[in-house]
């Protein structure tokens, strides 16, 4: 590893399994002090424990991103443990896989105050301590379904949700030196989804045929946190292997004879 987010500090929600237990592994292999917030105590204590035995500098909080005071109580660690906070990744997000005929309100809701109401809640807790330490990156983690009409609309509306907020961060963080970046993964396997029906459809679909791995997403939050990506803020980077670029017009091709 090289270094690239080294002395800096970090905060992953969601971090202790799938795509956030990759994001905060990146990180804290790269050089940072990562704080892993979870609402699974168990995977995230297990996770930090595992990356500790590595020799690197994690701790695992409990953190509710649905929840103000966790959120207070989770930057109060970082002042308290390394006086400063570089990164925030709002990782943390759940599903309900159902239509909006078949939606009941309070699974909408449950879905927009974790998905887009947590990241919400947690700029808004990072921000000043980031403003102290002399700016940092927000990267919050959308998908490709805020680009179409995916079939869960709870989830869907969450994810084009925090789109928008990206960008309104964005405008108004600037001035602070604080970047606000949104990363859109398509199809990413994990131990949540990989029994789900919807997989082989989706990579069929896919023109790279194949899913994302989580470590392909945390190459890009590692991007995003680093001064590599030093002039991007406001941006929604779709990763998902050409899905979003034209999944449909390729399958038309195919079954055409043109590809």
């Amino acid at each position: 590893m090289s270094g690239r987010v080294q002395g800096r500090v970090a905060l992953v929600t969601g971090g202790g399994r799938g795509q956030g237990a990759a994001e905060a592994a990146l990180l804290a292999r790269e050089g940072a002090s990562v704080l892993i917030g979870d609402v699974l105590l168990e995977d995230g204590k297990a996770h930090a424990e595992a990356l500790r035995a590595e020799g690197l500098d994690v701790r695992f909080q409990a953190l509710d991103v649905t929840d103000p005071e966790h959120w207070e109580t989770a930057v109060r660690t970082c002042r308290e443990w390394k006086g400063r906070l570089d990164v925030l990744v709002n990782n943390a997000g759940i599903i309900n896989r159902t239509t909006v005929a078949s939606t009941a309100l309070d699974a909408w809701k449950r879905v927009l105050d974790v998905n887009l109401t947590g990241a919400f809640l947690g700029t808004q807790a990072a921000v000043p301590l980031m403003r102290e330490g002399g700016g940092g990156s927000i990267v919050n983690i959308s998908s490709n379904s805020g680009f179409s009409g995916h079939y869960d609309p709870a989830y869907t509306a969450s994810k084009w949700g925090l789109r928008g907020l990206t960008r309104s961060a964005a405008m108004e963080f600037a001035r602070h030196n604080i970047r606000v970046n949104a990363i859109c993964p398509g199809l990413v396997v994990t131990g949540l989804n990989k029994d789900s029906p919807h997989l082989k459809p989706m990579i069929e679909m896919t023109p790279m045929r194949r899913s994302g791995a989580p470590e392909e997403i945390a190459e890009l939050v590692l991007f995003l946190a680093s001064d590599a990506s030093g002039f991007i803020t406001g941006e929604d980077i779709v990763i998902d292997g050409g899905f979003t670029a034209g999944a449909a017009y390729r399958r038309v091709a195919e079954e055409t004879g043109i590809f």
